[in-house]
């Protein structure tokens, strides 16, 4: 008998409760489920279920590889769907949530070219700067930034790194003078991001030790990285931003780069999905598209 087949039995069995129901589904005869179990015992040598006339209970032996027996036929399905995606292209919707801005400026273009690529893909795109549930909200990725909290059954997969900047514009640099070191940093204004009541300091590497946070003098909190690119244009202070995000403005001239022999610090980006035995090929294709244009982006 073919082992696989006698698996798939197996379970059914232990499922549904009785060989008879474990039949119908499968689309067997009884006597040929009790076959199938029949054929692992002997083959293992060991009782996996202990049958009455009235009943059935798994034996403890029989628990295990019940549990080992699930794992081997999704690994089985998993290879077959994976041999499949290799004969087809992606198709249906794929819902993806990422930050607003970040979404918007860098991660949709790539998911476009995607979609135009293969016609027979559907994008659901959420943009938004609250984390969500993947499997309650029904998403199949999410694009996230910066630390991840809570990666519990899911998988991440750094697609690109973003290069924070200290800059400012050139009329606050003449009244002012710009910061030699970071320690000079204290004594200028700067236009700080806070989101969800939480002011995120400024963090600089260090060559010997963790680095270092620092929050310099502000009497501007935004929760919007463009809107504080706009102000620190307008002259209004300093600020730490992602270089992706001002490098037109730098190419213009309206903002100056800071502190530029200091190390910067690299916001890593995320990608993550609900742990599966078999990666969508819609997901997976989506993944490997950011991982290979995102990064060019950040430079």
């Amino acid at each position: 008998m073919d082992r696989l087949a006698s698996m798939a039995a197996f379970v059914k069995a232990v499922e549904l409760g009785t060989f008879a129901a474990a039949a119908a589904a499968l689309d067997l005869s009884g006597p040929m489920v009790g076959k199938h179990v029949r054929f692992l015992e002997e083959r293992l040598g060991v009782r996996l279920i202990n049958r009455t006339t009235r009943r059935q209970s798994l034996t403890e032996f029989g628990r295990a590889y019940y549990e080992r027996c699930r794992t081997v036929l999704a690994e089985a399905e998993a290879a077959d769907a994976l041999a499949a995606d290799q004969l087809s292209q992606p198709c249906g919707k794929l819902r993806v949530t990422m930050p607003v801005l970040f979404g918007r400026r860098c991660v949709t273009p790539i998911l476009l070219t995607l979609a135009q690529k293969y016609p027979a893909l559907e994008l659901d795109i959420s943009f938004s700067d609250r984390l969500v549930d993947l499997a309650e909200d029904g998403y199949d990725l999410a694009i996230r930034t910066g630390d991840l909290d809570n990666k519990v059954g899911m998988i991440a997969r750094r697609i690109a790194r973003q290069r924070m900047i200290v800059c400012a514009s050139p009329s606050y640099l003449e009244m002012n003078g710009p910061p030699q070191q970071i320690e000079d940093l204290g004594k200028h204004n700067a236009i700080i991001y806070r989101r969800s009541g939480r002011i995120r300091p400024w963090i600089f590497p260090r060559k010997h030790g963790a680095p270092v946070g620092i929050t310099p003098v502000n009497r501007l909190r935004l929760d919007d990285l463009d809107a504080i690119a706009d102000a620190a244009v307008s002259g209004m202070g300093l600020a730490w931003l992602p270089y992706w995000l001002v490098r037109e403005r730098i190419r213009a001239g309206t903002l100056v780069p800071l502190l530029v022999d200091q190390p910067s610090f690299p916001y890593d980006c995320h990608a993550l999905w609900l742990q599966t035995p078999h990666l969508p090929l819609k997901v997976r294709l989506a993944v490997d598209a950011l991982a290979a244009a995102l990064p060019k982006r950040m430079m």
